[in-house]
């Protein structure tokens, strides 16, 4: 009897389970749940976002030509749902890196997008103040190799993309179209020319550059050390400044600077001397940026208008490099509306929007194609000219590191003392490698 009373309870209990497994599987069944498996769950927060009215906060320099309020404009016809709030940021650049740095220091959110020259990503990805942007790239299929190369690189950093290349700059060689039948292709050729050709028309000197010890001199001799090969920090953050090739460069510098065919003063020599020298038609050659062209067409200032043509910067051993300037667009790693962000971010740096940038401010666009514009190409004689699209092709960015600002000053020191005759090139060479490393271990 208790046997049989054992059974029928084990019986029971069996036919409950049945019956709750069934239950279970008909609700399951009745309600099924959409499968989000393969759905992309930055698309589901990002959707809601695209509806609703935001405003961002857009950050930068002082800008004189109108470009910005234009650009903004077509931005948000294109999006109106989102506003954008221009804030004017210092017109010294000094004071705009220092006033970014306050703000993202304490995390602040109120600003969502702003303009970086182009020695600043590496630092801001590092301290945190920036976005990465690889992700957005990847889902809106940006071709990255559309962009100069140098201007990428530029916004690079350990791996990832931290910057937007939006306008660039680069090291350009002057001459006198009256003096000189065909431009040298390599400092050799440079130097030869500049001693045979001195004095003529009128001349004083064969060649000017920027030789004080500032961040020009820097870029002066960025480019003699990467025409020659060489590097200062390489691609995987390593100290590389000791080397045959930069000795090579900083030797040919000094031979540039320690000849007759340069001011007596040329260690005093900035972007300003430079230009006002070689408009008044005392020099033959001239290293400067693209700005120059501007002023030495201009008939009320220059006594060589129409005589003045550009051309890349002389080869080394590995080829010609022009030293990278210009700025690129980030965005604050702390906003709220990081989506709405890259969306200006996108048009800014696409092609609309550096059409607008170039046409209304004169400012060279970073993806190759847009020089084959007609109406960019009308903006401004620079932007038609295939030597600087040559140039832009050659440009090479300044050290990239957190720490640029330590790193130039190491540079112009030990430089400056080269050029003076107080230190060899071997002694400049392995006194940068020991002073960077120091400073990069710190």
């Amino acid at each position: 009897m208790k046997l049989w009373k054992k059974g029928l309870g084990s019986f029971w209990l069996i036919v409950l389970v049945i019956l709750l497994v069934a239950c279970n599987n008909g609700d399951t069944a009745k309600d099924e749940p959409k499968d989000t498996s393969s759905e992309d769950p930055a698309t589901e927060t990002e959707e809601p976002a695209e509806e609703e009215e935001v405003t961002i906060v857009y950050a930068r320099g002082v800008d004189t030509t109108g470009a910005n309020e234009k650009l903004v404009a077509a931005f948000e016809e294109a999006h109106p749902n989102i506003n954008v709030e221009f804030r004017e940021m210092p017109a010294d650049t000094g004071a705009q890196h220092d006033q970014y740095v306050t703000t993202f220091s304490a995390q602040s959110s109120e600003i969502d997008v702003f303009d970086a020259d182009v020695i600043w990503p590496a630092e801001f990805a590092q301290a945190d103040y920036a976005l990465e942007l690889d992700r957005f790239i990847e889902k809106d299929n940006i071709d990255m190799s559309a962009y100069f190369p140098g201007t990428v690189a530029s916004g690079k950093f350990n791996g990832k993309q931290w910057a937007m290349p939006k306008f660039t700059d680069a090291g350009v060689l002057y001459y006198r179209s009256d003096i000189v039948e065909e431009p040298p292709t390599t400092w050799d050729e440079l130097i030869k020319q500049a001693k045979e050709l001195q004095g003529k028309e009128g001349t004083e000197f064969g060649y000017l550059m920027q030789a004080a010890q500032y961040e020009g001199l820097v870029c002066n001799a960025i480019e003699f050390i990467a025409s020659y090969g060489g590097q200062i920090i390489d691609e995987e953050n390593n100290v590389v400044a000791n080397s045959p090739e930069t000795i090579k460069a900083i030797k040919k510098m000094q031979e540039i600077v320690g000849s007759d065919f340069v001011p007596d003063n040329i260690l005093n020599f900035m972007e300003t001397e430079t230009e006002t020298a070689f408009i008044e038609g005392k020099s033959v050659f001239a290293r400067n940026w693209p700005y120059m062209q501007a002023s030495a067409a201009d008939e009320s200032r220059s006594k060589v208008a129409g005589n003045v043509e550009i051309t890349t910067l002389p080869k080394g051993d590995a080829g010609s490099a022009s030293t990278l300037g210009g700025w690129m667009t980030m965005i604050n790693r702390y906003s709220e509306n990081q989506q709405a962000a890259w969306e200006f971010v996108k048009f800014m740096t696409g092609p609309e929007g550096q059409k607008i940038t170039a046409i209304e401010g004169g400012s060279a666009p970073t993806l190759k194609a847009l020089y084959d514009d007609e109406e960019i190409k009308e903006a401004s004689p620079l932007f038609a000219n295939p030597e600087f699209v040559k140039v832009l092709e050659s440009a090479v960015p300044r050290p990239i590191t957190p720490i640029y600002p330590v790193i130039s000053d190491i540079l112009q020191i030990e430089l400056s003392k080269a050029l003076a005759g107080e230190q060899t090139a071997e002694e400049a060479a392995k006194n940068m490698q020991t002073k960077i490393e120091k400073a990069v271990s710190e």
